[in-house]
């Protein structure tokens, strides 16, 4: 089953790909705009790569969890989605991110980071599989 995951941010969405396997890769983070341009690139991403579940991040147990879930919760209703939605803990996913590609990336707000949190969301969900 092709797989891909998201993390939603408010100014990067995060995105990784599992096509077979085990093996995740990340991809180039979508640059939001505005929420229905980002909306509209993520129905496009999941189209052009043919995926069959979504596993969206959700930041349980956080300070601002709620809002958080909620933010996410719709935009995640803003896509026009054929396929089921599963829900994973991202908890620490970003900061673990970080430090799994310390000097490696720059660290510039180009989503390189985002993209690597939501490839450890998706590890973390077909772990659990």
């Amino acid at each position: 089953m092709k797989l891909a995951s998201i993390d939603v941010g408010l100014k990067r969405i995060g995105v990784a790909i599992c096509l077979s396997g085990d093996i995740v890769m990340p991809q180039d983070a979508i640059l939001r705009k505005n929420r229905n341009q980002a909306a509209r690139d993520v129905n496009t991403f999941l189209k052009e790569w043919e995926i069959e579940k979504l596993i969206v991040g959700l930041p349980l147990d956080a300070e601002s969890s709620e809002e958080m879930e909620r933010r996410i919760k719709h935009f995640v209703s803003l896509l026009e989605l054929t396929i089921p939605v599963a829900y994973q803990d991202e908890q620490s996913s970003s900061l673990e991110a970080k430090e799994l590609t310390q000097g490696i990336f720059r660290h510039k707000k180009d989503g390189k980071i985002d993209s690597v949190a939501a490839k450890i969301i998706l590890e973390r969900y077909l772990s659990t599989q």
